[in-house]
């Protein structure tokens, strides 16, 4: 969770964090904006000075320019600063009202200015951005530590945290009170002068350093994209793929060439489809050694500085390990907790994984002996290849012949809103009145079962050259019944774009739209008090869970009935189909469990290292791999979802938090067996998940609304049977 005066940063470092939009509401003079504020406004221009005239506070996408941004940095900084120094310069005794009610009003035009700018980065960076991002990354860290580590300022909280039993508070301002005061103690307060210089040192370097890998991971996805001469090598690809490739490659200059663009995670879709295995084996060889190549986007010597700095921030706080600092303030608590599940986890996974291989190894075989060929070991590059024929094989259909059901705006309309509109009662209507960043991006209002307007959605599907890799969740404008706000939330995935006709999904594409808007509802619901709590505010291995929930309606029968339809006929997906797919829910989940674990395992290894023990640049990828053989997940031929030099999360928001996906999924599993034992697609389990969880953010201690909701303590079991991995606790 972040509190208003450290968002900005937190925006900057992890590209996914929300943010919170403020604005006075009459309580606190202390906190109102500087007088001149609006006056300045109107003179320069500048939409990011004031408030946005749009429904929600929606931002004015087309009236604001690249040159907006440093003024409004510049302005935003130096307003809260004087609302800062105004609040712990106040003569007055501190009360909640001048003192907590005030920071968090403090800061709306840096609030705002870095919720555009930094989500404007993720989706659509250019050089005058790149620029911009590099030049105020440690700028606003350097802000950021003017305000945690203010001894004034801290005195002032610490009065009121002293004291908070006998303010006559609600439960919620007791909470944000605690939270301030954990937040400012885990900033540093506490230390010394001489440490807190040489914190808000660390803290500009990793500022630094953490723009500079976020660039070269797009720099190198890009970079590395895969050149085909023939369109022969293609064969297996759809031709809609093939003309996509075609026109990528026609954008770079290589008329008469395809060109295959990468995602972010290790594995490549394309390596699914392509009969090509030296195509596979360059595509797959292109990705893993990003980062690590010894060009300008090299990352290795980054990771060594970015974890020794870490490392020595950790023990400056008093924590023996930077995972032992983040997990302080998880619901994991500690590095032992975690470790005790992922390495419950991954013996099982891992033979799961071995045993697929081992029927995907016999498929190689038995196809090489039809075509009188000699046979060759299963290499992580025809995983996805013999999967698919594995599939096919068993349960006599493969991903293709589910596509053509698949269209991209009627499963987004008719599958994701339709499953929100049966649980919740919301309606849907887009609008096209509102500016975009980009012209593909879908706007949304969304309306509560009494008409009554809840938020404004925005869906920004498609992959680019400028955005970078994955599917998040961000709000432009965050609830706050101390601001008057309602949401505007955004979701993003990376769906390739075809050079003409229809968008069809894979059914991970599927999922993956249903479990970036459960992260949506999150936001949407919200219903809070305060901006610091507000709609996914909350421990980073929570944040995971109402989304993983919300997976569940992607499969539900009444609601893939009503989405998945042929494209071009509108005829229903035959039974027969459906039911291929719901028995498929565990196939390959060795794989998929084993790459995950992979990387949170590495994760883990990474940051419970002391500073003394933290290889240099050259070492890097050597402890990469002595970590996985350590770890138990160094099967060959499945790699970790994300290796070290790409591995985004544990650059940004996810340091040491990674395992938060498969944390968070005990609760999902635990709930959708809740779910579906109270009548499963319902308005009253939906009402009871809005109100319980959904709307509380994080005003409640998180497992507490995980209990609140199901009546009971998390179990293992669920995610087991889910996965497969019944026997990992024997």
């Amino acid at each position: 969770m972040k509190h208003p005066i450290a968002l900005a940063l937190a925006i900057a470092l992890s590209g996914s964090m929300t943010a919170c939009t403020d604005a006075g509401s009459g309580k606190s003079e202390s906190a109102a904006p500087p007088a001149q504020t609006d006056t300045l406004a109107a003179d320069t221009g500048n939409p990011l000075f004031r408030e946005s005239p749009l429904p929600l506070h929606y931002p004015p996408f087309d009236k604001i320019g690249d040159s907006d941004f440093a003024p409004a940095f510049d302005r935003g900084m130096a307003e809260q600063l004087t609302e800062v120094q105004a609040i712990a310069g106040n003569a007055e005794a501190p009360t909640f009202d001048n003192t907590i009610v005030a920071l968090e009003k403090s800061g709306r035009t840096l609030t705002r200015t870095s919720t555009v700018f930094f989500s404007l980065v993720g989706v659509d960076i250019n050089d005058a951005r790149k620029a911009l991002q590099a030049e105020y990354a440690p700028k606003l860290a350097a802000h950021r530590d003017a305000i945690s580590l203010n001894p004034q300022l801290f005195a002032r909280i610490q009065k009121l945290y002293d004291t908070r039993d006998s303010l006559g508070l609600d439960a919620e301002g007791m909470r944000l009170i605690e939270r301030y005061h954990t937040n400012f103690v885990r900033a540093g307060a506490n230390l010394s002068d001489a440490d807190k210089t040489h914190l808000k040192e660390i803290n500009g370097e990793l500022a630094k350093l953490g723009t500079t890998f976020s660039q070269n991971v797009l720099a190198e996805v890009n970079d590395s994209a895969v050149v085909v001469d023939t369109k022969e090598e293609l064969a297996g690809l759809t031709d809609e793929q093939i003309g996509a490739a075609a026109a990528a490659a026609k954008a770079k200059g290589l008329d008469g060439k395809y060109l295959i663009a990468l995602l972010n995670t290790t594995g490549q879709p394309p390596e699914a489809q392509l009969h090509d295995r030296a195509l596979r084996q360059r595509l797959h060889e292109a990705s893993i050694a990003r980062g690590s190549r010894g060009n300008q986007y090299d990352n290795t010597a980054i990771v060594s500085q970015v974890l020794k700095l870490r490392a020595e921030k950790a023990k400056m706080l008093g924590y023996p390990t930077w995972a032992a600092y983040v997990l302080a303030d998880e619901t994991a608590k500690t590095p032992e907790a975690v470790n005790a599940m992922l390495t419950r986890l991954a013996p099982p996974a891992v033979a799961n994984a071995k045993r697929e291989g081992a029927a995907l190894q016999a498929m190689i075989n038995k196809e090489q002996a039809a075509k009188g060929e000699p046979t060759f070991a299963l290499q992580p590059w025809d995983w996805a290849y013999y999967t698919e024929k594995v599939r096919a094989e068993k349960y006599d259909f493969d991903e293709s012949q589910l596509k053509p059901y698949f269209e991209m705006k009627n499963v987004l309309e008719n599958g994701v809103f339709y499953a929100a509109g049966q649980l919740y009662g919301l309606s849907f209507k887009q609008r096209t009145d509102l500016p975009v960043y980009n012209p593909d991006v879908l706007v949304y209002d969304v309306y509560n079962a009494d008409g009554s307007q809840l938020a404004i959605f925005l869906a920004d599907m498609y992959a680019r050259p400028s955005k970078r890799g994955g599917a998040w969740m961000n709000a432009y404008v965050q609830q706050s019944g101390l601001t008057g706000n309602l949401p505007v939330v955004a979701n993003h995935l990376n769906i390739t774009k075809p050079a003409s006709g229809p968008t069809l999904l894979t059914w991970d594409e599927v999922t993956t739209m249903f479990h970036e808007f459960g992260h949506a509802l999150h936001g949407m619901f919200s219903n809070v008090q305060y901006p610091y709590f507000s709609g996914t505010s909350v421990p980073r291995d929570f944040v995971e869970f109402p989304s993983q929930v919300n997976e569940m309606w992607s499969d539900w029968p009444s609601v893939l009935a009503n989405y998945a339809k042929h494209y071009q006929t509108g005829a229903p997906m035959p039974k027969v189909l459906l039911d291929k797919v719901l028995a498929t829910s565990k196939f390959n989940q060795g794989f998929a469990t084993t790459e995950y674990l992979g990387s949170a395992m590495l994760d883990q290894s990474w940051h419970q290292l002391g500073a003394d023990k933290i290889p240099e640049a050259n070492g890097v990828m050597a402890f990469e791999a002595a970590a996985l053989k350590a770890n138990g997940t160094d099967y060959a031929p499945v790699p970790p979802r994300y290796r070290t030099p790409y591995f985004s999360h544990i650059m940004g928001g996810y340091a040491a938090g990674y395992y938060a996906y498969i944390w968070s999924e005990v609760l999902d599993a635990n709930t959708v067996e809740w779910i579906k034992a109270n009548g499963g697609l319902t308005r009253a389990n939906g009402d009871r998940f809005r109100a319980a969880l959904l709307s509380r953010g994080g005003s409640k201690d998180a497992l507490q609304l995980f209990r609140d909701f199901t009546g009971q303590e998390p179990k293992i079991e669920p995610l087991l049977k889910r996965r497969g991995l019944d026997g990992a606790l024997d």
